[in-house]
C-alpha cells in the first residue's frame, strides 16, 4: 500500500527527532520539514501542509516548556492532533441499523472502481451480521451487470438486474421493492457512470434517488486524482445529497493522502477506503485510528475486532489452557495460521500493533509471507494426526519429512525450514508455561500474571525494541486497558 510510504516518512522523522540528544528548535525544524516534505509528495494541498507547520509551532513552544516537560511526548501528539483536524470532516455519516431496512446508493464517475466496492461494502456488512442485497441500476456501461452478478455470487450475496431493460430508474424500484419483502436489512442500489461530470449522468442519478428515497448516498471516488478529489466531491455533493465517500485504489499510486484531505476539505466523512482488488482488502476509515497506524502507533481497538472476528469468544479459555501448558503442537501452529489467514492482509493487521512500521513488511514481502503460510499449511495437510498432536520434535525424523515432502509435492528442504519455524514458535509458547488461568467469573488473576516484565520474556527482541523496551511496553498495557483485551491478544496475538 503506497500509502504506508506516508506512513513510513512520518515515522522517520519522529524517530530521528526521538534520537536527538537534546530537542531544540533545529531538531523541531527538521522533523517538520521531513513530514512536510512527505505530505506534499502524497500531494496534500500545501495550504493545508503550511497551515499544519504553523499551528504545530504555536502549539509546541519550546522556550516556554518548563524543564522536566517531555518534548518528545508533546510535539508527536501535536503532529497527532494537526493530521486528525486534516483529515476529519468533523462530521458522521449515516450508519444503517440490523432488522430495519435501509436503501444505500452508490453514485461516481466511470473506472473509480464503483460496482467493485458496492460488492465489498455489502460483504463487509454480511460478515457482521447484517442481510445485504445488490441491485444494479447501471445500464450505460457494457457488461455492468455481469460484473455485478460475479461478484455478489463469489461472496454469496443476493443481487438484481436486467439484460433487456434500459431504465435504471424502473430496475431500481424493482430491485428495491423486492429485497423489502425478502427483508434484506441493507439494500445496495448501483448506478451509471460517465468519463466525466456530464449533465446525464447527474440528472439519472437525481431520478434514481427521488424513485428510492436512499437513506445515504455514497460517492466512490477514484483517489489518484490527489488533490483535484475537492472539486469532484463538492460537483457531486451539490447535484445529490452526498452524504459520505469511499475512495479507492489507495493501494496503487502516492496520492492517497492528497485525496483523503481533499475529501475532508468539502465536509463529506469518508468511511470506507479501497487498498486492494480482493473482498478484504476493505478498510474502515476511523480518523484517529487511522493517523495513530500511519504514525507506527497502532490501533488495538481494530486489532481487537480483527481477532474478536476469527476466534470465537467461546474457544479463547480452551486456547489459554494450552498457554499454560506450554505444549505447542503443529496442530496448534496450523489453527492460528487459519485464523491470520482470516484476518485479511498481513500488513493491515501488523499496522494494527504499536511500534509496527511498514518497514517491517516491505513492499512486496505480504503476499511473499501469506505464500509461506499457506505451503506450510499445505505441508501439514500431508501430515498424520500422530505427527499434528506430537510435542517431541525427534519424532520429526528424516524418512517422516521425505514421506510428508512427497504427499504435498515439495522439498524436503521446505518441510525442514517448516519445521525450524515450529521449534522457534514452540520456543516462545513453551515461555507461557505455568500461567494461571482464572476462574470463570474471577479474571484478576490472569492480570496478575500477565505483567510486562512477563510480557517482555515472550515478545521477540525486534518487537520489543519497535515497541521502546520496557518502558513502551508498560505504556502499551496501560492502553489495552481491560483483562478481556488481553485474553483477545491471547486469542490471536502469536497467531
Amino acid at each position: 500500500m503506497v500509502l504506508a510510504e506516508l506512513g513510513t516518512s512520518i515515522s522517520r522523522a519522529l524517530q530521528q527527532m526521538s534520537n536527538a540528544t537534546i530537542i531544540d528548535e533545529k531538531v523541531l525544524n527538521e522533523c517538520l520539514n521531513e513530514i512536510t516534505r512527505a505530505l506534499l509528495q502524497s500531494d496534500v494541498q500545501f495550504k493545508l501542509v503550511r497551515d499544519m507547520q504553523t499551528n504545530i509551532k504555536k502549539i509546541v513552544n519550546l522556550d516556554d516548556l518548563a524543564a522536566g516537560h517531555n518534548k518528545r511526548k508533546i510535539i508527536q501528539q501535536a503532529i497527532f492532533n494537526e493530521l486528525c483536524k486534516m483529515l476529519d470532516p468533523g462530521k458522521p455519516s449515516f450508519t444503517p441499523k440490523k432488522a430495519k431496512p435501509s436503501v444505500v446508493m452508490f453514485v461516481g464517475l466511470q473506472g473509480s472502481g464503483k460496482t467493485t466496492t458496492c460488492t465489498k461494502y455489502a460483504y463487509y456488512h454480511q460478515k457482521k451480521g447484517w442481510r445485504p442485497s445488490l441491485v444494479c441500476a447501471d445500464t450505460f456501461r457494457a457488461g455492468a451487470f455481469d460484473q455485478l452478478k460475479q461478484n455478489a455470487t463469489k461472496a454469496k450475496i443476493p443481487f438484481y438486474g436486467s439484460y433487456t431493460e434500459s431504465d435504471p430508474v424502473k430496475i431500481a424500484v424493482e430491485g428495491v421493492e423486492r429485497f423489502k419483502k425478502e427483508n434484506c436489512d441493507l439494500i445496495i442500489v448501483d448506478t451509471s457512470g460517465r468519463h466525466k461530470q456530464e449533465a446525464a449522468l447527474f440528472e439519472e442519478m437525481r431520478q434514481v434517488a427521488e424513485a428510492t428515497k436512499p437513506d445515504l448516498v455514497i460517492f466512490v471516488m477514484d483517489s489518484s486524482i490527489g488533490q483535484a478529489a475537492f472539486d469532484q466531491a463538492q460537483a457531486f455533493k451539490q447535484s445529490v445529497s452526498v452524504g459520505a465517500v469511499i475512495v479507492t485504489k489507495m493501494d496503487g499510486h502516492a496520492k492517497g493522502g492528497g485525496a483523503l484531505s481533499a475529501v475532508a476539505a468539502t465536509k463529506s466523512p469518508v468511511i470506507f477506503i479501497g487498498t486492494g482488488e480482493h473482498m478484504d482488502e476493505f478498510e474502515v476509515f476511523d480518523v484517529k485510528p487511522f493517523v495513530s497506524r500511519l504514525l507506527g502507533m497502532g490501533d488495538w481497538s481494530g486489532f481487537m475486532d480483527k481477532i474478536q472476528e476469527v476466534v470465537p469468544m467461546d474457544q479463547q479459555p480452551e486456547l489459554l489452557q494450552k498457554l499454560s501448558e506450554g505444549n505447542f503442537t503443529l496442530r496448534i501452529m496450523y489453527e492460528q495460521f487459519q485464523n491470520i489467514m482470516k484476518m485479511g492482509p498481513i500488513s493491515q493487521v501488523f499496522s494494527m500493533l504499536p511500534g509496527f512500521s511498514a518497514e517491517l513488511m516491505p513492499k512486496g514481502r505480504e503476499k511473499e509471507s501469506s505464500a509461506k503460510i499457506k505451503r506450510y499449511m499445505t505441508m501439514m495437510d500431508s501430515m498424520t494426526n500422530e505427527e499434528l498432536d506430537n510435542t517431541n520434535p525427534k519424532l520429526m525424523n528424516e524418512s517422516r519429512m521425505m514421506r510428508i515432502a512427497r504427499g504435498c509435492g515439495r522439498q524436503l528442504i521446505e518441510v525442514m525450514e517448516m519445521m525450524e519455524e515450529y521449534k522457534r514458535l514452540a520456543k516462545i509458547w513453551s515461555k507461557m508455561k505455568g500461567l494461571k488461568i482464572p476462574k470463570k467469573g474471577d479474571m484478576s488473576a490472569l492480570s496478575r500474571n500477565m505483567n510486562a516484565q512477563n510480557m517482555s520474556k515472550v515478545l521477540p527482541p525486534q518487537m520489543l525494541k519497535q515497541i521502546g523496551g520496557m518502558g513502551g511496553l508498560q505504556n502499551l498495557m496501560k492502553q489495552m486497558g481491560s483483562t478481556k483485551d488481553m485474553m483477545g491478544m491471547f486469542g490471536g496475538g502469536d497467531k
